[in-house]
This record gives C-alpha cells, sequence and structure tokens, in this order.
C-alpha cells in the first residue's frame, strides 16, 4: 500500500478529529463503550447478593486471566481518556464561540441532566479514583483483607459516609448515562421524529437500571441484607 493512501487516511482521521461532529462521535462511541463497562460491572456486583462464596470466586475468576484483564483496563483508560479529552475540546470550542454568557439564562429544551453534564463527569472521575483506592488497592480501606472481595465490600459500606459519598456519585452517574446514551443517538444521526420518545425512554430506563443495581449494593450492606 502505497504511503500516499496512508497519509490520505491518517489527514481524514485528523480532520475528522478536529471537526466538532468528529469529536462528539469519539465522545459517542467511547461513552458506549464504558457504559458496557459500566453495566458489565454492576451485574457483577449484584452477586453480593448470593454470598461470600460466589462472590469472592467472581472476583477471583477475573484475576485468573491477567492478559484479558490488563488489556481491558488499557483499552478502559485509553476510552477514559479519549472521553474527556473530546469533552473538555468541545467545551472550550463552545466558551470561545460566545465568550460573553447571557445576562439571563434561561434554559429550554435542555434536560437537568444535560446542564450538569460538564461538571458530574469530573465528580464520577474523582470517584472512580477513590473506589479504586478503596476495594481494589485497599489504600483508603482500614480493614481491606487481599482477596477477600466481599470481606472489603462490608468493611467500606458499612461506613455510612462511604455509602453515602458511593450513592451520590450514582446518582450523579445516572444523569450522566440519561443523556450521554441520548447525546450517543444524537452524535450518530440515529434519531428520527418516530422513535426519538423511545430512544430517549430507553436512556432513561438504563439510567435508573444501573443506578439502582448499583446502590442496592450499599444499602443492602448498611440494612444487613449483606452481612
Amino acid at each position: 500500500m502505497s504511503s500516499i493512501a496512508i497519509g490520505l487516511r491518517e489527514n481524514k482521521a485528523v480532520r475528522l478529529w478536529d471537526s466538532t461532529n468528529g469529536k462528539k462521535a469519539v465522545m459517542a462511541v467511547s461513552g458506549f463503550i464504558l457504559f458496557l463497562f459500566v453495566l458489565g460491572h454492576m451485574l457483577g456486583n449484584l452477586q453480593v447478593f448470593e454470598g461470600p462464596a460466589q462472590f469472592n470466586r467472581y472476583a477471583q475468576l477475573l484475576r485468573t486471566l491477567p492478559e484479558g484483564l490488563w488489556a481491558v483496563r488499557i483499552i478502559l483508560l485509553i476510552m477514559v481518556v479519549l472521553h474527556i479529552v473530546a469533552a473538555v475540546q468541545l467545551a472550550l470550542r463552545k466558551r470561545t464561540a460566545r465568550p460573553i454568557g447571557y445576562a439571563k439564562r434561561k434554559p429550554i429544551g435542555s434536560t437537568y441532566a444535560s446542564r450538569t453534564m460538564y461538571w458530574s463527569g469530573p465528580i464520577i472521575f474523582a470517584f472512580i479514583v477513590y473506589h479504586l483506592l478503596d476495594l481494589t488497592s485497599g489504600n483508603l480501606n482500614p480493614n481491606f483483607i487481599e482477596g477477600d472481595v466481599y470481606h472489603n465490600v462490608i468493611a467500606s459500606f458499612s461506613n455510612p459516609f462511604v455509602s453515602a459519598w458511593y450513592i451520590f456519585a450514582m446518582v450523579l452517574l445516572a444523569f450522566h448515562l440519561r443523556h450521554g446514551l441520548w447525546s450517543m443517538f444524537n452524535s450518530l444521526g440515529l434519531t428520527h421524529p418516530r422513535y426519538t420518545p423511545a430512544l430517549r425512554r430507553a436512556a432513561t430506563f438504563f439510567a435508573v437500571v444501573i443506578f439502582l443495581g448499583f446502590i442496592s449494593v450499599p444499602i443492602g450492606v448498611l440494612t444487613g441484607i449483606v452481612k
């Protein structure tokens, strides 16, 4: 294959990334991949209700394939970086287009979820860092026991402040997902007046399901269902 053809493809990719629509498409694709991970992670977390043996077996299974685990981690890291960079650049581009804000801003046709996207994202990212230090490395969990994931979850969520922080982060995640999933369809040109309402309802449905699935774990610990 000639270097000219390769150069043309590279230039096309650069032009796509430089365009506003290209950045939105990158956010949509990376966001969808992250959504699939979140959904799978929630389903894995729900196994805590099956008892310590099953939950620890699930956690151990993830560690039996270190190459696959690291491949997933690297892909997720790339998606997170692309998602954040595209979001920041779009926000800066929007601010540059209108350097002077509205004297009195009244939201029209926007939802609370869409208006909180830019600040809910950093808070969710901060929560992810805390969550990893708490339940993965154990640096922030004084009762951490290596390999006993079930115990570590209970030790962490038995603290009402930790559970409250977790639930608050899941509220933001639900808002973020609700608007993000809808924006994904819009950015990829998959909207149509006939099924747009159904897509909005689907985005809301998945956001609510993921929210309830995640918060059921700390609530289960605090109420003694998981013990």
